[in-house]
């Protein structure tokens, strides 16, 4: 039932945003007019939308009826696996807040940044209408769940490291259809694999702001007691609506001013107030604040607006262009960071699924679920890593074309990589303690060997005579028993002549059984028996262990008077005892 909402409502959200990329550069194009290059890698997601166009994709879904999420890994895998971003650093800039604060509609004016920002005028024309994120005017909520942009952004910084850039918007909170609880688990879970969370918050900081923002965050500053660092990244403040530009001026400077007096600490303040205050400083490693004003009438109460930038006042056009660079110019790019490392669009998916567990149940996570979820996640990641580490080299040397290599010089060279791959699991910063971090060691060596044996198969595939070994056995045995048939009977023991030659019958048919197997593909566990049955006499090294077994499995079914006769006792006639009378 939640998926089959969650594809409704990314229908509904992709036909409105179908015009999207109508007058931006087409998707996947790359723009070295500025300064700094900038490329636009599009996901499978995007480039399957209507038209072609990139379009909102939802990662977490909501289910109203049982208040609870889920996420759609399918989307997510779609956005950050792509082999253009995959191994790349990823910055994830995300908007949250109270609904119907103008969250979607900002996010829009990302996008147009993104898609144009070598561009002097990348808001767009006057006439052109704003399109991307789902948005309208009104009182009721437009987001559910958590959203993405299809596009995942690849820009240059300037010292030329290559970052992707993934855009996200988030569910309202405290609209009349959600509970605390959910309001605090997607602003948590927003706020945790974001490097950069825009608190999105109307005309001023109120104490109440303070208080949810120390609720959502309360699970983060308890992790960081467990491993002494500040759990979230960059929050920015986000004062919309401001009226008092004669006390903050617009800008970052005047929400500089505006923020360092709003979480001031003074000597008579309530305890509480304390608490919150620095309770918010310690959970976040940057905080910032902008002051931006209202974009006028227009705006707020004409129910036809569409964004077109005639209908904005000029001020606040003024003050957008100054904002959205300030988060996502080049030089102001912020990478993601879990416990001291920068993360990858690989490792961010190894994260969104180890977070999402803790939310699973009926009540929020404790604190130290979230902590664990972090340090399993974190070592996921590692042993993912170094599995790679392993897999990529083992393939250059026993892989699909290479050809057949030794035993002996294969498990060398596992041997060497298994020390690489276990050495470059230690060198990662992981989170979670030596005894955590053990069990996901001990993981990875079992999984390592476990591929070796993988590759040992595979290897012995390549060598002709170990193809050619079931075969090759079976008409031996063929072979040996026909003599050992007509041996026995020519000295005449009859028994162990058809014992044989029901032998050679079996493996007769066996052979061509097993010839029928590998040609048809069909029954494939007969086939299987037949070359484990045919290894085991293969592995007897001597035809002298063979016959041994076999003459054994004689002697003990045939007597031995049948074998080797008796001499018979001679009967005297009567003429002879005459004779001797």
């Amino acid at each position: 039932m939640t998926s089959g909402r969650a594809a409704a409502g990314t229908r509904k959200m992709a036909a409105e945003a179908s015009g999207a990329l109508k007058q931006r550069n087409p998707s996947g194009s790359i723009s070295t007019a500025g300064r700094h290059r900038f490329r636009s890698d599009p996901s499978p997601v995007a480039c399957g939308g209507a038209g072609g166009g990139a379009r909102p994709v939802q990662i977490v879904a909501a289910d109203e009826a049982a208040h609870s999420f889920s996420l759609q890994e399918a989307e997510l895998e779609r956005l950050l696996l792509q082999e253009a971003v995959q191994d790349l650093q990823v910055v994830v800039v995300s908007v949250a807040g109270a609904f119907r604060k103008g969250k979607s509609f900002l996010l829009d004016f990302m996008l147009r940044y993104m898609y144009q920002q070598d561009s002097v005028s990348w808001m767009g024309g006057e006439e052109e209408p704003l399109t991307g994120f789902s948005w309208r005017g009104g009182c009721e909520r437009e987001t559910t769940g958590i959203l993405a942009w299809s596009d995942v952004f690849v820009v240059e910084k300037p010292d030329g490291r290559q970052v992707a850039v993934l855009l996200m918007d988030t569910q309202g909170a405290f609209d009349s259809q959600s509970t605390v609880r959910d309001c605090a688990t997607l602003f948590a879970l927003s706020t945790m694999t974001s490097s950069v969370q825009v608190y999105n918050l109307s005309q001023n900081v109120q104490e109440d702001d303070l208080q949810h923002l120390q609720l959502f965050t309360e699970y983060g500053r308890l992790a960081m007691e467990q491993v002494y660092e500040k759990p979230f990244q960059s929050l920015m403040f986000l004062i919309r609506d401001w009226s008092y530009p004669y006390e903050h001026p617009y800008g970052l400077e005047g929400g500089r001013s505006f923020l360092d007096k709003r979480l001031q600490l003074t000597q008579h303040q309530h305890e509480e107030l304390q608490a919150v205050r620095r309770h918010v400083r310690s959970c976040f490693s940057h905080i910032g604040c902008f002051l931006l004003p209202h974009p006028g009438l227009q705006v707020a109460t004409n129910p036809h607006f569409d964004g077109r930038l005639r209908d904005i006042d000029q001020d606040f056009r003024q003050e957008l262009g100054a904002l959205v660079p300030a988060l996502l110019a080049p030089r102001n790019l912020v990478e993601k960071e879990i416990g001291g490392a920068r993360v990858t669009c690989r490792d961010l998916l190894h994260y969104f699924k180890a977070y999402m567990k803790i939310y699973q149940g009926e009540e929020l996570p404790h604190p130290k679920s979230m902590l664990q979820a972090t340090a399993e996640a974190n070592n996921l990641a590692a042993v993912a890593g170094a599995r790679e580490v392993y897999h990529s080299g083992m393939e250059q040397v026993c892989g699909g074309d290479k050809p057949y290599l030794s035993p002996a010089e294969l498990e060398r060279r596992h041997a060497e990589l298994r020390r690489a791959a276990v050495r470059r699991f230690c060198s990662v910063k992981k989170m979670g303690g030596d005894d955590f971090c053990r069990r996901y060691q001990e993981q990875l060596e079992a999984e390592l060997d476990d591929a070796y044996a993988n590759f040992c198969k595979h290897n012995d595939g390549k060598n002709i005579f170990h193809a050619a070994r079931t075969p090759a056995t079976l008409f031996a045995v063929v072979l040996a028993m026909y003599a050992a048939a007509l041996l026995t009977g020519f000295l005449g023991v009859a028994s162990v002549a058809a014992l044989c030659r029901l032998v050679m019958g079996v493996a007769l048919a066996a052979l061509c059984i097993w010839v029928y197997v590998k040609y048809s593909g069909q029954f494939r566990e007969v086939g299987g028996a037949i070359d484990h049955v045919a290894e085991a006499l293969w592995e007897q090294r001597s035809p002298r262990q063979v016959f041994s077994k076999l003459l054994e499995a004689v002697w003990t079914r045939v007597p031995l008077g049948v074998l080797v006769p008796w001499p018979r006792p001679r009967l005297t006639s009567n003429n002879n005892v005459k004779k001797k009378n």
